[in-house]
């Protein structure tokens, strides 16, 4: 899709959905005399990120994206990819249908204080993408008020080792799990999270003033400042920081 046909794309509408997409490339089989050539059809969900970047994803076995981002150029797109919107409308685009209403189903639960059934619609949607942030956000959510710290470890461990999930578009459910880590005493994995969130995106205030209360709940107070006084370098306007900031240095005071 040329943005350079008919009127162009405004900012505001990006990213936008291209759908599905295929990459169709040459693979060697075999060796030596035996050696070969086939060629390989895969499938991608496509979005344009700009006038000039467009990202694309692979689908898992359910026909949904999962895994790896990849930006690539315009030319390089247009070059390499095809548009396959038959296939998007009878596989992916029920089966994301599905996942939505899975997720749905299990936030509708959780926020009725159905854990049991929200940890089923969320275990659902993970059975269509293992990789959903969103479900592994809500199943995390789910076991961190169950208090199950095994089974919230593992969700957890999955949630670190995926950067998507601390990215701006998932800010959201970050800070509600986040939220929920602290306030049901789970404070080192609070700690773990908050952490690895600051290696991906290292100019976030709210992130240090978040930190910093799970620090102030651990009766670490040098470290709940430190981290207070770096959200306050971020934004120096920050209400709640400086308020907070002062109340932890109130007892290092002399008194009168």
């Amino acid at each position: 899709m040329r943005t350079d046909r008919g009127e162009r794309f405004k900012v505001s509408n990006y990213p936008l959905i291209l759908g599905v997409y295929s990459l169709l490339l040459d693979a060697d089989i075999g060796s030596g005399g035996t050696q070969g050539k086939h060629q390989n059809l895969t499938h991608w969900y496509a979005r344009q990120l700009s006038a000039t970047e467009f990202e694309v994803q692979p689908l898992n076995a359910h026909h949904v994206p999962s895994g790896v981002r990849s930006v690539l150029g315009e030319m390089d797109f247009l070059k390499q990819y095809t548009p396959e919107p038959t296939y998007y409308r009878i596989h992916t685009v029920p089966a994301l249908e599905t996942l939505s209403r899975k997720l749905k189903m299990g936030e509708d639960a959780f926020k009725a204080g159905n854990l049991d059934e929200a940890e089923r619609q969320f275990i659902k949607a993970l059975m269509i993408d293992d990789k959903s942030v969103e479900a592994n956000y809500g199943l995390g959510e789910v076991y961190s008020e169950k208090k199950d710290f095994d089974k919230l470890k593992k969700v957890l461990n999955t949630l670190l080792g995926v950067s998507e999930a601390f990215t701006y578009e998932h800010r959201q459910k970050f800070n509600q799990f986040g939220i929920s880590l602290r306030k049901n005493g789970h404070y080192d994995e609070s700690i773990r999270y908050y952490t690895k969130s600051l290696e991906i995106v290292e100019d976030d205030e709210n992130v240090y003033f978040n930190l910093a209360r799970v620090y102030y709940e651990k009766g670490l107070n040098d470290l709940c400042v430190e981290n207070l006084e770096q959200a306050l370098s971020l934004n120096p306007e920050f209400i709640e920081a400086q308020k907070f900031l002062k109340h932890c240095k109130k007892p290092l005071q002399p008194r009168a």
